[in-house]
């Protein structure tokens, strides 16, 4: 009894086990996408702040959800409490940033319609689909225009071409990451995915949406696609953790490039 007592105390799927999401690459994405818009709007503000908190808590409130979706018509109290928790968070933060800043509906509507096509792959068993994974990358990248909104009360269609550009570069990590499992291991849909991007990005440099830095930075995703499928079998068989390194590495360097590009000399904090 005692012993059945103790396995029941320390059940890692007890309800009140906080949950975070194991999507560990997604942390990234969302942190550089973020401190792009940041620098984007020049600025860091008290709203700058609570964005970043409701675009965490927005992202965490999705494993859950994704969860309890795939458990079918069973429910689990411990991914209704902690989705709920988290989507409270965000709500509260969001539904207060737009009181002062009613542009971010617009954010909180491709956010919401992205969610609902997540939610609909998820019961399709659809999740790891290219089309899915594109719509996740997309929504996640959306913390680009909110920073810089939830910052300067505006939107600009320059930090729309950073958002854009953050989707096209980190979108490029669905077809290098799939080089390495034998049924995705096709070079043909990541070439003809990166010469659509590239077109992209001289399009929105060529209606200066991007600076051509920050255009460039673009170079970054076509080097390491190269490097993956000109060594497609070292890739494929390097292990997961220097993979996950040089995604986050190049993803900083991104970073970097990118904010230097738009910040001015002397960044304000207000």
């Amino acid at each position: 009894m005692a012993q059945s007592t103790l396995n029941t105390s320390s059940n890692p799927q007890a309800w009140y086990k906080p949950m975070f999401s194991p999507e560990h690459g997604i942390y990234v994405v969302l942190l550089v996408s973020f401190l792009i818009g940041a620098a984007a709007a020049q600025a860091w503000k008290l709203t700058t702040t609570l964005a970043l908190i409701c675009a965490f808590c927005g992202f965490q409130a999705e494993h859950p959800l994704v969860m309890q979706i795939k458990q079918r018509r069973s429910l689990k109290p411990r991914f209704i409490f902690w989705g709920g928790f988290y989507a409270v968070i965000s709500g509260a933060i969001a539904l207060w940033l737009y009181l002062s800043y009613p542009i971010l509906l617009w954010i909180y509507v491709g956010a919401i319609a992205a969610l609902i096509v997540d939610a609909f792959s998820v019961v399709q068993r659809e999740q790891k689909s290219i089309f899915n994974e594109l719509v996740v990358f997309a929504a996640v990248c959306l913390s680009t225009p909110f920073a810089y909104a939830a910052t300067t009360g505006t939107i600009s269609a320059s930090i729309m071409g950073l958002w854009a550009l953050n989707t096209l570069y980190f979108s490029s990590t669905i077809f290098t990451v799939k080089l390495r499992k034998p049924k995705t291991s096709s070079a043909i849909p990541g070439v003809v995915y990166h010469a659509i991007a590239s077109l992209i990005i001289f399009i929105l440099y060529w209606f200066s949406w991007l600076s051509p830095v920050a255009a460039l930075a673009f170079g970054l995703a076509l080097l390491k696609f190269g490097i993956a499928v000109l060594n497609q079998e070292w890739y494929c068989s390097a292990k997961i953790q220097f993979v996950a390194t040089l995604e986050s590495v190049t993803a900083f360097a991104f970073l970097i490039i990118v904010a230097l590009s738009v910040l001015p000399a002397r960044l304000t904090t207000l």
